[in-house]
């Protein structure tokens, strides 16, 4: 008795191409994502969903994901759907196996879920957290850059755009982004650069009004992550080198801020640890996201108020979001459920 899990990978396609530094050939036309449903024994007629996002280059494929969940979940053990009881999960899970991010996550989210579920409230009404959100930008992957400037025209309605970078082509693209959008740019280069990259770009991203720039360069390259935040007056983000909370410290006097991710931290009460300890600890914070469905989406939507900046577009890259019930308001910021849980459910159910 206890809790039992059902996944499912789903092969979802992408509205556009969608391409980054660090893709693998061939990649950028579609995502697998994994999503389970949770159920506690005592209380079977109540469903928690999560998703998990499996990324090679964190060491997690939908296989790696399959052979943990039995072991996450022995490690959980008897569950109590309170705050402290997922508090507890996140705990036992972390002590149970290093890493495997997405697989925590997938859990986690869904146990959120569920516990919002059975006493009856939205997940971040049981976290104590505001349902007033940053807005979220809008990424565009790498592509010839008059293509990305037409994509960048289709979502001129948002405050802030991602550009994709980590190319020969990166000045132009820019370029011709900035000749049809004129609002805050971010670029992200997905440990793409060098330091030359980065020295040659770094004035032309000043005269360009670029307001940040994330993971220049290789996820350990702690020196060259501090050599460039040096000389930058745009704050320099940590994404691949800001994967678990331990990774704070090392960051500590290198960078200026941190993306933080639930597929790469293990969900919503991690996210949660990281995005507050970072503000204490004097960092800029970021919430990031995969090219997720919905689900994950409206997770990292609960703790989006600790956040600086959000970027949290995954499922409006989706050709056909799978799930229902999130809402992106007018403005660009997502509107919090009000119904129990996430708010999310299946299209068709």
């Amino acid at each position: 008795m206890g809790l039992t899990l059902a996944s499912e990978t789903l092969s979802l396609p992408l509205r556009d191409p969608f391409r980054i530094a660090r893709a693998e050939p061939g990649a950028g036309t579609r995502i697998t994502t994994v999503i389970v449903e949770v159920r506690d024994d005592r209380i079977p007629d109540v469903v928690g969903i999560g998703e998990g996002y499996p990324d090679r280059f964190y060491g997690e494929t939908p296989e790696t994901m399959a052979a943990v969940f039995p072991a996450l979940l022995e490690a959980i053990g008897s569950f109590d759907a309170t705050v402290d009881g997922l508090i507890a999960a996140d705990h036992r899970m972390e002590r149970a196996i290093r890493g495997h991010g997405a697989a925590k996550c997938a859990i986690d989210v869904a146990l959120h879920d569920l516990v919002g579920k059975v006493q009856g409230v939205p997940v971040h009404v049981l976290r104590g957290l505001s349902a007033e959100t940053p807005p979220t930008d809008f990424t565009l992957g790498i592509d010839e850059p008059e293509v990305v400037a037409e994509r960048a025209r289709r979502a001129a309605d948002f405050p802030a755009l991602k550009i994709k970078v980590g190319g020969p082509a990166d000045l132009a693209t820019l370029r011709a982004v900035r000749r049809v959008y004129a609002g805050p740019i971010r670029v992200d280069a997905n440990t793409g650069w060098t330091r030359h990259d980065a020295e040659a770009l770094l004035p032309e991203l000043l005269d360009m009004g670029v307001e940040l720039i994330e993971q220049p360069f290789h996820a350990r390259a702690y020196r060259d992550l501090g050599w460039l935040q040096e000389r930058s007056p745009l704050p320099i983000v940590a994404d691949e080198s800001c994967v678990f909370p331990e990774d704070l410290e090392a960051l500590r006097d290198v960078v200026a801020g941190i993306n933080v991710k639930l597929a790469k931290c293990g969900g919503i009460g991690p996210a949660y640890r990281m995005l507050v300890e970072g503000r204490r600890m004097g960092f800029r914070t970021f919430l990031g996201c995969m090219e997720e469905t919905s689900v994950v989406i409206a997770a990292s939507a609960v703790v989006a108020s600790l956040a600086e900046w959000v970027d949290l577009d995954g499922c409006l890259l989706l050709e056909n979001d799978p799930f229902e019930g999130l809402e992106l308001r007018p403005d660009k910021r997502w509107r919090l459920s009000d119904r129990p849980g996430l708010g999310v459910v299946r299209k068709g159910t």
